[in-house]
């Protein structure tokens, strides 16, 4: 690998043990390297820009923005309010109303934390209140965290799209079916849980509830639709359906539901800005780390070493998703996609993987480490929301690992899981 280049990660190794953030490990990291090869030093602030300057990543602010609009007007509330008229009667009803609710939002905000912290504000209070475990409340609310990475649109979706120079729309449809697999299995868990703990059934919602709750849901549902149709109809694309999801998202608030007020506008605009503002450091660090790395030629010799253990295409395939998982549980999966991209894009062309199903199973491996313990922050967001320890949430997370650990399996062996609906409507 060279000198460099065993510096730099034993660097990232060390670094990471000792807590220091991810962004200034990155950056520091990259400006060593760039010192160590002998390089104009300007090269790097040159790449942080070239990073960060990239018109898709426009769709993250857009997305961020949206999702804080739809849980501040009360649309989260309501689509789990439509869930509930639906599954409420079913063993396991409310469990998976939760789920139903989590795979909708998904659809809006495009992130794992964020699809966590809406559901689980609501529902898992309401989940303790009617016989559940507080534990394994949390830990649902944890697990369908990463539906917001796979159902459409997704944050990480555009940035593989623009790392891999891939489309991002097919990026989308290539999550649908991963992320409906994985909702259905969550629901089979609920339906285990609920028997094994004697959960008692809700009533049966009538004609007439169920009518309301629709009527009053109406635009929180046709959220998703006007932000997918858009974008598959070729009314505007990924970038501006973000923007399109955002004002959508306040006006249904301000004017609709009225939920809204407008004196919380200017906190919601700036929690978005602080978000999107991480968000974007890490990936324009990251970007000069990945540049100094492939100017040293370390994801090539990576690639090539990995190639050495083994020419088996499905113990290579083994391989890949067990690091890219134990990655996604010890690393922020952004700045982790804009390292190892070069690495991983070479893998994937070398096994003959496509660069759709290669981009869908790095993107869902990596939303599976959002909840993986020891610093999946999907878990410390349920955690803050139920006052539990992190360890007691970690403890109940299990059969819903099970379940995501097996979806990853299908789109590495099945690669119709992730190119069956890019193919059709691509």
């Amino acid at each position: 690998m060279g000198d460099i280049g065993t510096i730099m990660m034993i660097g990232l190794i060390v670094l990471l043990a000792l807590g220091v953030p991810i962004a200034f490990t990155i950056g520091l990291l990259a400006a060593v390297g760039i010192w160590m090869a002998d390089i104009n030093p300007m090269i790097l602030p040159q790449q942080f820009v070239a990073g960060s300057n990239v018109t898709s990543l426009l769709a993250i602010p857009g997305f961020i923005l949206a999702g804080e609009l739809m849980s501040a007007g009360g649309l989260s509330r309501r689509l789990v309010r439509v869930a509930e008229t639906f599954f409420g009667h079913l063993t396991g009803g409310l469990s998976m109303s939760t789920v139903a609710a989590g795979t909708f939002f998904g659809a809006i905000s495009g992130s794992a934390p964020a699809t966590t912290a809406a559901v689980g504000s609501i529902m898992i209070d309401e989940l303790e209140d009617r016989g559940y475990q507080r534990g394994y409340a949390a830990a649902l609310a944890t697990a369908v965290g990463p539906l917001g990475q796979m159902i459409p649109p997704s944050i990480p979706m555009v940035i593989w799209g623009v790392l891999a120079e891939e489309s991002i729309a097919k990026l989308f449809l290539a999550g649908i079916v991963p992320g409906l697999i994985a909702a259905a299995g969550f629901c089979v868990v609920s339906v285990i849980y609920a028997r094994y703990r004697g959960v008692a059934r809700e009533a049966r919602a009538t004609g007439r509830e169920i009518l309301f709750a629709l009527r009053d849901g109406i635009w929180a549902l046709l959220a998703p639709v006007v932000i997918l149709g858009g974008i598959y109809s070729g009314m505007f694309t990924p970038t501006e359906a973000a923007m399109v999801g955002a004002l959508y998202s306040a006006v249904v608030g301000l004017f609709l539901y009225r939920d809204l007020k407008w004196q919380k506008v200017p906190s919601i605009l700036m929690s978005s800005m602080r978000t999107t503002a991480t968000i974007m450091f890490i990936i324009a660090v990251a970007y000069g780390f990945a540049w100094v790395m492939a100017s040293e030629q370390i994801p090539a010799r990576l690639t090539e070493a990995l190639l050495l253990l083994t020419d088996n295409p499905i113990i290579l395939l083994l391989i890949l998703n067990v690091m890219l998982l134990l990655l996604g549980a010890v690393m922020d999966n952004i700045s982790a996609m804009v390292i190892l991209s070069g690495v991983l894009i070479g893998l994937g062309q070398q096994i003959g993987l496509d660069p759709i199903q290669l981009g869908a199973m790095v993107v869902i491996n990596f939303a599976v480490g959002m909840v993986t313990p020891p610093v999946g922050y999907s878990i410390f967001v349920a955690s803050s929301i139920s006052g539990l320890r992190v360890e007691t949430v970690a403890r109940h997370i299990w059969p819903f690992m099970l379940v995501l650990v097996t979806v990853v399996a299908l789109i590495a062996y099945v690669p119709a899981i992730t190119l069956w609906l890019p193919e059709k409507l691509g």
